[in-house]
């Protein structure tokens, strides 16, 4: 009887343990679905990503572009173009 008395005491004392411990468990569950959700987040591209990237790139292009124009208009300007140099286009601008 004074067993179960004391049992009876300490149950309100060991629902905390009891919260923890659900707590823990559930913790203990999720993490390996957490860490390979991580793992895929580092590998994949999203899409805002990927068209950052394509931006970066053509402006790269677009740059590029541009200062080969300007090196045709220069060796037209000054009499030496290159074969591939359109030096008529190039005078119309």
């Amino acid at each position: 009887m004074r067993n179960l008395f004391i049992i009876l005491a300490a149950l309100p004392l060991l629902s905390g343990c009891v919260g923890t411990i659900a707590k823990t468990a559930v913790d203990v569950v999720t993490l390996p679905v957490k860490v390979a959700s991580a793992g895929v987040d580092a590998v994949t591209t999203s899409q805002s990503e990927a068209d950052e990237k394509r931006g970066r790139q053509i402006r790269k292009e677009e740059e590029e572009r541009g200062r080969q124009v300007r090196l045709a208009e220069e060796r037209c300007r000054k009499g030496k173009p290159l074969p591939t140099d359109n030096c008529a286009a190039v005078q119309q601008r």
